[in-house]
């Protein structure tokens, strides 16, 4: 064997199995699943002494890069008197996204859009929030304030 030969079939060798794309989309909608779920504890924590709690709703995603077409998924809902800020999963795959989350803040029996959070936007592996009509990949990490800056208006 000539040393080009066994370069070439130690570089074949080190490359990853590529992963089924059936596979690979199980394990996204799981790290959504599980993301969603780190979310909901992370605002609980944000959350302790106000009053507020979260609950959970269950969603359907459509999305059509998915088997099936649909998955189930948790959403949030935050609830001040008779007003709600819904963190609804919208969409799994999208431009350099993998899980979107739609805010919506109902009230008076209607809904106006707050932004959005992005799970993952290229080498990002944190929440974003953009506002509606930014450009994507513009979010801003989701920390603290802005959870609380986000939700200032369900109060009067």
């Amino acid at each position: 064997m000539s040393v080009k030969s066994e370069f070439l079939e130690k570089l074949q060798a080190s490359k990853p199995t590529p992963v089924p794309f059936t596979s690979k989309t199980q394990t996204d909608i799981a790290a959504f699943r599980l993301r969603m779920t780190q979310l909901q504890e992370q605002m609980d924590v944000w959350l302790t002494d106000t009053g507020l709690n979260v609950e959970t709703f269950s969603a359907q995603v459509s999305d059509l890069l998915v088997e099936g077409g649909t998955f189930g998924i948790t959403g949030i809902v935050l609830r001040y008197d008779d007003q709600t800020v819904s963190f609804t999963p919208l969409f799994l795959y999208g431009q350099h996204v993998t899980g979107c989350v739609e805010v919506t803040l109902h009230r008076g029996g209607k809904g106006s859009l707050l932004g959005r959070l992005f799970m993952r936007s290229g080498a990002l592996n944190d929440w974003t929030f953009s506002p509606p009509g930014a450009r994507p990949g513009t979010g801003k990490l989701l920390d603290e304030s802005r959870f609380f800056n986000l939700i200032m208006v369900l109060l009067p």
